[in-house]
């Protein structure tokens, strides 16, 4: 059984989405420099057991192992003319346990098909046309629904000219709702200089089904942006998947430092800011997922963490000083 975005919050109030993916594929046996998206086919037997551990840990929505899934990525690994194959197995092996699990409990739930940056710049900084961009898009969108992907999830971008093109190529191939998620990683804007306020007026016309923040240098850049979105476009609902902390490096493996807890009262004060889909990006785990679906359902009461101060540019300062005042005074 699924649903859409809209039907879900209507329903609960807000969703659950997942973690990371790339952090539990290099668990187990993804080699650096090999493409994800490949063991769609190869390995479908651990992507689809990640899955499950989420949908298991209280996710609501899981994300597609399609984030490097257009042309232009796979063509690093010789991989383009497969763009259509390997996205429409990652969607299949999502839905197959959102299906498998809504059918054991009973839970309405949501396959979303990642579709992350060309790694290219558009014209004129860059080589890449507007038309090129769109129709890398359109074709993985093509292969996203071909697999049963409910939601397409454009994510991790950090120029809005690219979001549009990839909304716009989305929606040339199928009708599946659309939600875009930014990553502001320099000083509170992305590293193409957007902030959440400009993602929000940009975008809020769209209509996509959710718009937000994912991944980004630290937990409190994410929410700071995520704050900045709600406060603008209050019409859309806004997503917040933060990284799991700020990674560090413990011998050879790089270790995030962001605990379940710590995300956990990131979706706390998220959730209370008006955010409505609510997951973690890079280093997190099902354990993370688990601590934030048992907070937000009010199985567990919020851990008390206090966090460092966002980064900070200008066009921020003033929302953010405003909701600080009114977290101090409940």
């Amino acid at each position: 059984m699924t649903a859409s975005i809209s039907g879900l919050l209507e329903a609960r109030g807000h969703i659950v989405a997942d973690g990371a993916m790339g952090t539990q594929l290099f668990a187990v046996g993804l080699s650096a420099g090999d493409p994800p998206e490949a063991w769609n086919v190869h390995h479908a037997g651990e992507v689809r057991a990640i899955h499950r551990a989420y949908l298991r840990a209280g996710a609501d929505l899981v994300i597609t192992n399609s984030f490097g899934g257009t042309s232009f990525r796979l063509a690093l690994h010789g991989l383009q003319d497969r763009v259509v194959e390997l996205n429409a197995a990652a969607a299949r092996n999502a839905k197959m346990e959102a299906d498998a699990e809504a059918e054991r409990t009973g839970r309405t739930l949501l396959v979303a098909g990642s579709m992350g940056p060309t790694g290219e710049l558009l014209e004129p900084m860059g080589n890449m046309s507007a038309a090129d961009c769109k129709a890398a898009f359109a074709v993985q969108a093509e292969g996203l629904a071909a697999g049963g992907a409910d939601v397409l999830w454009i994510e991790t971008m950090s120029d809005l000219d690219e979001v549009e093109a990839a909304v716009r190529g989305a929606r040339s191939a199928c009708d599946l709702p659309v939600a875009a998620t930014m990553s502001f990683d320099t000083a509170g804007r992305t590293m193409m200089g957007v902030t959440g306020s400009e993602l929000a007026e940009r975008l809020g016309g769209l209509g996509l089904a959710a718009m937000g923040a994912n991944c980004g240098n630290n937990v409190a850049d994410t929410e700071a942006a995520v704050i900045a979105v709600a406060s603008t476009s209050p019409g859309t609902p806004v997503i917040s998947k933060p990284n799991a902390g700020v990674p560090v490096w413990s011998g050879d493996a790089l270790v995030y430092d962001g605990t379940p807890e710590v995300m956990a009262a990131h979706a706390h004060r998220a959730r209370a800011a008006g955010v409505a889909v609510i997951g973690s990006c890079c280093g997190s785990t099902p354990a993370h997922t688990a601590k934030i679906a048992a907070v937000l359902r009010g199985d567990e009461p919020p851990p008390d963490i206090e966090f460092a101060a966002p980064s900070t540019t200008p066009g921020t300062e003033d929302r953010l000083a405003r909701r600080r005042t009114r977290r101090r005074g409940r």
